[in-house]
C-alpha cells in the first residue's frame, strides 16, 4: 500500500446482539495484535445498543462509530439519537448517507448535508456515503450522479477535516458483487478529483474508502490501488477471524 495509512471499517449494520460484542473484539484483538495500532485505524460501526459494549472494553486499537444520528441538538424528536448522546458514550466517528439511509428511510441530499454539518460544528469524524445504483451504471450516469452527491452532502464546507469518503456502487452492496478493481480505483481517483474542485487541495487529505461486497480474497488487490485509502467492509466485517484478514491485507 506504498507506506500509506489505509483504514478498514466494519459497518454492523443491524447485526449481533450487545452481549456478543466483548467476545467478538476479544478475537478481532487476537487477529490484529501483530499490527501497530497508530498504523492502521480501525473503525467499528455499531448499532447504537452495542455502542456501550464496545466502549467498555476500552482498546485503543477501535474506533467506535455510530451508523447514525438526528442534526438536531436537542428537543422533541421522539425516537431520535443526538451527536452529544453518542460523544458522551464514546463515540469518535460516524457514518452519514449510507445507502441503505437513503433508500429505505428517505434520506435526502438536504438532510444529509445537515449531518455533515453537525458533525463537523462538533469535529465528530465522518464516513460521507455516494455511490450509484446499477441503471445508473447502465446509462454511464454514475460519475455525474456521485459527483452531485457529493456538491449537495458537502454544501457549505469551507474544509473537509475530519471527513472520508466512502464510495459505494449500491449494486455491489450485499449482493456478493464487487465493482471491479479498475472501476473501484476509476471512481476513487474521480471522486478525489470532485473533492477538489469543492475544497481546492482538499484530497490530500480526505481518505476515500471503497465499499461494496470487500472480503479477505478481494481486499489485498482492492486496497492496492493507488486512489483506494481502505474499506468500509459490510457483511465480511461480522466474522471477526475474515475481518482479521481483511485488516491485515490493508496493512501488508
Amino acid at each position: 500500500t506504498g507506506g500509506k495509512n489505509m483504514i478498514t471499517a466494519g459497518n454492523f449494520k443491524m447485526n449481533k446482539l450487545p452481549s456478543k460484542i466483548p467476545d467478538y473484539l476479544e478475537i478481532l484483538e487476537r487477529e490484529c495484535s501483530s499490527l501497530k495500532i497508530s498504523h492502521s485505524p480501525i473503525i467499528l460501526c455499531l448499532p447504537f445498543t452495542h455502542i456501550p459494549a464496545a466502549v467498555a472494553v476500552n482498546n485503543p486499537r477501535f474506533n467506535i462509530y455510530a451508523q447514525n444520528f438526528f442534526y438536531e441538538e436537542k428537543g422533541a424528536y421522539t425516537g431520535e439519537i443526538s451527536l452529544d448522546m453518542l460523544e458522551n458514550l464514546g463515540v469518535t466517528g460516524v457514518i452519514i448517507g449510507h445507502s441503505e439511509r437513503r433508500q429505505y428511510f428517505g434520506e435526502t441530499d438536504d438532510i444529509i448535508n445537515k449531518k455533515v454539518i453537525a458533525a463537523k460544528r462538533k469535529n465528530m469524524s465522518t464516513i460521507l456515503c455516494v455511490g450509484e445504483e446499477l441503471s445508473q451504471r447502465e446509462l454511464g450516469a454514475e460519475k455525474a450522479w456521485v459527483e452531485l452527491q457529493l456538491r449537495n452532502d458537502l454544501k457549505g464546507l469551507k474544509d473537509l477535516s475530519n471527513i472520508m469518503i466512502a464510495y459505494e456502487p449500491i449494486w455491489a452492496i450485499g449482493t456478493g458483487k464487487s465493482a471491479s478493481t479498475k472501476d473501484a480505483e476509476e471512481m476513487c481517483r474521480f471522486i478525489q478529483e470532485v473533492l477538489d474542485s469543492i475544497v481546492p487541495d482538499s484530497s490530500d487529505d480526505v481518505a476515500v474508502l471503497y465499499g461494496g461486497s470487500v472480503k479477505s480474497s478481494n481486499a489485498a488487490e482492492l486496497f492496492a490501488q493507488p486512489h483506494i485509502d481502505g474499506g468500509l467492509i459490510g457483511g465480511a466485517c461480522l466474522d471477526p477471524y475474515e475481518f482479521g484478514k481483511i485488516i491485515k491485507s490493508a496493512n501488508r
